[in-house]
């Protein structure tokens, strides 16, 4: 897994917001992220903040023994810039700086091992959340509705494998959703935010979004700006894929070890919420829909994560959810059963609370939900009675407070362990539930 350390010494401060806190936050010049780290490439994420060159250097163990690559700052692309580091070698650890003008950073790198059947199974950790609230810099928007911003060092403290950003990364106001430039000025002030530095850096950034960092509130394909939207979240989040040659969207898919992520977009092509429940009404359009069964059967990884933004199988959600959506929700239901498909458990964000869902199936596996939200905007104050008392909730689960989840999965590859954690902004375990990888096979299950 690609893990990047870069000292916080290099970084400049500057004043962040006048409304948000009386002590600044630091605002790095150049801001380093990285993607996904593959057996053989990793990818770097870096923004200057001026126009130039963004210089790479490898260190290899021996003086003298370095790669360089380079890559472009461009006002065009609000000099923001990503690089897949080729030809490296599973599971090593590698040195590298990175230089942009006077700013110099340096930190490590780590390539996923490969290992296969026989040999003993990494041990992975996945940490995950949703909704993260930076103020906005114009004194006229909201201010004062996040918080406990220490969630994000809290994160990179349980040394995740990766961190799984699931939707409302930033919430857009009302001067962005007319004005691309406007949005493109609260990307790159949400991206520079002190307190995420370290988590930035520190463990491999894959994203998807929900409404806030796509458009208004609750929006859908109707919103004529998703275009520009899609070119920002394509630029700020150096996921490996963006939709398919021919249909484009957020969703794609990696792996990790055993375990394939399946990444849904939940919003280009989203019927309005509101829109008749015709058959035609879907939230993820139907080749998005068709990629996704076509990659769940393809898939050989014993366990199989789905991450949406919305909320999938809730059935006390009066909110925004796949139940908005009963016909499409009917047929992933049924085609999961009919085909039989092994190892599959979900992850959402969006309510503004956290709960592990278990939703049994008759002749089959219950599917379980683990929904994580919020990192730092306002948690729900009050929960509806049905939510509260609702039946597929595992007890003591339901939180109304910031936290983060975690998917662990130890053991060796013929007998997995899935663990689903929530720790609170603190990093203090809330609750933690373990299956075996087994209980979620069907009968008929592959060796």
């Amino acid at each position: 897994m690609l893990r990047i350390t870069v000292p916080r010494s290099g970084c400049c401060a500057l004043a962040l917001f006048a409304l948000f806190i009386a002590a600044s936050v630091a605002h790095a010049r150049l801001v380093v992220m990285h993607g996904y780290a593959d057996y053989t490439s990793a990818i770097l994420w870096m923004q200057a903040d001026a126009p130039g060159t963004i210089a790479i250097e490898l260190l290899g163990e021996q003086p003298g023994d370095v790669r360089r690559f380079s890559a472009l700052a461009s006002p065009a692309e609000d000099y923001a810039a990503s690089l897949r580091i080729p030809g490296l070698s599973p599971g090593h650890t590698y040195r590298y700086r990175i230089t942009a003008g006077s700013d110099t950073r340096e930190g490590t790198l780590r390539t996923q091992r490969y290992a296969v059947r026989g040999e003993e199974a990494p041990q992975l950790a996945i940490a995950f959340g949703s909704c993260h609230f930076v103020p906005y810099p114009n004194s006229a928007f909201p201010a004062d509705r996040g918080g406990d911003y220490q969630i994000f060092d809290a994160i990179a403290a349980k040394a995740p494998d990766l961190m799984l950003w699931l939707g409302d990364n930033l919430y857009l106001q009302t001067p962005d959703f007319t004005d691309p430039t406007s949005m493109a000025a609260h990307y790159r002030d949400a991206r520079a935010f002190g307190p995420l530095q370290h988590l930035l850096t520190s463990t491999s950034n894959l994203a998807i979004w929900d409404d806030h960092d796509y458009g208004p509130n609750d929006s859908d394909r109707s919103y004529v700006f998703k275009g520009d939207t899609l070119k920002l979240f394509q630029r700020y989040w150096p996921n490996p894929s963006f939709g398919l040659p021919d249909v484009p969207g957020i969703f794609g898919w990696v792996h990790l070890a055993d375990v394939d992520i399946f990444l849904l977009d939940d919003r280009y092509y989203r019927y309005p919420n509101k829109y008749p429940n015709v058959p035609e009404k879907t939230m993820w359009g139907t080749q998005q829909f068709e990629w996704l069964k076509q990659a769940l059967v393809s898939s050989t990884a014993r366990i199989k994560i789905v991450a949406n933004g919305s909320q999938l199988w809730n059935r006390t959600n009066r909110f925004e959810g796949l139940q908005r959506f009963p016909d499409e929700q009917r047929r992933l239901a049924q085609w999961l059963v009919e085909q039989k498909i092994d190892g599959v458990v979900f992850l959402s964000g969006d309510r503004h609370f956290g709960e592990l869902l278990r939703m049994q199936r008759a002749g089959t596996y219950p599917l379980y939900e683990h929904t994580s939200s919020p990192l730092s905007y306002k948690a729900v104050e009050n929960i509806d009675a049905a939510e509260r008392e609702n039946p597929d909730v595992v007890p003591g689960t339901l939180r109304t407070q910031r936290q983060f989840g975690m998917v662990r999965v130890t053991g060796p590859f013929n007998q997995r362990t899935i663990a689903f954690e929530s720790y609170d902004s603190n990093g203090t375990l809330l609750w933690r539930h373990a299956i075996a990888a087994n209980e979620i096979r069907n009968a008929r299950a592959r060796p």
